[in-house]
């Protein structure tokens, strides 16, 4: 990595987690502010959360095409400026239609900023630092977000919607810093992948990317893989995990925040000693190591459900859970956004990250949809029978991906200490006696 690679890195790194930290400030709060605040009811407040959705299903299939034509940079101050918009006008509309209008623009606009930020990432570092650029970003995220949800409740008053404003205008204002930072990083001319690391199917330009894309196996597969990942665990946070732990479990509501501040207490203090045991090891095992993981914090959760008597144990089971998975999101973040970036031709990395994140997208539309009616129907068993197996589904889809990437792609800094050890080999070889 150059001195101005890792410059820019540094300046995305920094607008990346001011953004998070902005977005720590509303995330927790959205519903209740537009629900009871603002009087507009549960059934609007849940439509709005849906709208975030819809509005990133709708951007996404276009934001991959621009990023390779125009590059990341402009793309990502566009949806910097958008969600900042959106955001502001969270805060200041009072009416139905103004809300929906509101969240479809912050959530558009946090939808092209994320793999736009995934490829300014990408340019910014090679095989060998991929994996720890990409989990230093997962880090500040979730210390971003923990730190402004922290100081957001400290602010936040029902009974003064003035209050909620103060949390929206920050939030766009830090959107706003994050458009700015990006817009002063001066990025290398192309993206900075190494021929070890592309794949065969690469072509000299981005036209029909999707096609591409679409023949390219070991990234249909991962992007199936991607799938059942977010599905099985980011999609049941705020639905059916969070309902099961305060139904089955009969936990109260504030021991579940206790439990969602373990699993962000899990991965800011386990990330980067979670990515010295792994980023030296194949990434599609590190992946189905993760698939056993969330396996067993699945087992978990229903033993707190069938020990609910004892409250202690109960407490202790459940908010282990959510530890669990925190310790599994830690592992994936050094192994599969980079990944994804190394299946990419180069001219084509904007569409990948762009359909991966459509991918997720979708998993976080369903999944607490589907988490939602079997919890509401009271079937415990069939819910948690149902992500055991897409948990260990995701063990089993790991190792398939393996068998469609090559070495270099699966450990980047094994290969290249093979490949070092090799040359030194035939070096000598050739050195006269």
């Amino acid at each position: 990595m150059t001195t101005a690679m890792g410059a820019a890195l540094r300046r995305i790194q920094l607008g990346n987690a001011l953004s998070a930290f902005g977005n720590g400030f509303t995330v927790p709060f959205t519903f209740v502010y537009v629900a009871q605040v603002r009087g507009l009811g549960a059934g609007t407040a849940g439509a709005v959360l849906a709208v975030f959705a819809v509005a990133a299903l709708l951007v996404l299939p276009f934001t991959g095409r621009m990023i390779d034509r125009r590059g990341p940079v402009p793309v990502t101050v566009a949806g910097s400026v958008l969600a900042a918009a959106g955001s502001l006008g969270l805060g200041l509309s009072g009416s139905e239609p103004v809300v929906m209008a509101a969240a479809g623009a912050l959530g558009a606009g946090i939808a092209v900023v994320q793999p736009a930020l995934a490829t300014m990432i990408v340019w910014c570092s090679t095989t060998a630092t991929r994996s720890r650029a990409f989990a230093t970003q997962f880090f500040l995220n979730n210390l971003g977000l923990g730190l402004g949800g922290l100081l957001g409740g400290l602010i936040v008053d029902t009974s003064h919607p003035a209050s909620f404003l103060r949390l929206f205008a920050t939030e766009a204002a830090m959107f706003l810093v994050l458009g700015a930072v990006v817009a002063t990083v001066r990025l290398p001319g192309a993206p900075h992948l190494e021929k070890a690391v592309r794949t065969e199917c690469e072509e000299p330009a981005p036209a029909g990317g999707w096609r591409l894309l679409a023949r390219d196996r070991a990234m249909v597969t991962m992007s199936a893989l991607g799938f059942v990942m977010f599905f099985a665990c980011y999609g049941q946070f705020e639905s059916g995990l969070s309902a099961f732990a305060v139904q089955v479990t009969r936990i109260s509501p504030a021991t579940l925040g206790a439990a969602l501040a373990a699993n962000t207490a899990m991965i800011v203090l386990a990330q980067f000693a979670v990515l010295r045991l792994v980023e030296h090891r194949r990434r599609t095992r590190v992946i189905a190591l993760v698939g056993v993981v969330w396996t067993v914090a699945w087992l978990v959760a229903a033993v707190s459900g069938l020990v609910h008597g004892r409250h202690a144990a109960a407490v202790a089971a459940i908010i282990s859970t959510y530890a669990l998975f925190g310790l599994g999101e830690a592992m994936l973040a050094p192994t599969v956004s980079p990944l994804v970036a190394d299946l990419a031709p180069a001219r084509l990395v904007g569409q990948y990250n762009s359909a991966f994140a459509l991918v997720k997208q979708l998993a976080l539309a369903l999944g607490p949809v589907v988490g939602g009616v079997l919890v509401g129907a009271g079937a415990y068993t069939a819910y948690i029978a149902m992500l055991v197996v897409c948990s260990l589904g995701i063990s089993a889809m790991a190792l398939r991906v393996a068998r469609h990437i090559t070495a270099a792609q699966d450990s980047p800094l094994h290969a290249r200490v093979v490949a070092r050890s090799t040359a030194r080999s035939r070096a000598a070889d050739r050195t006269p006696a």
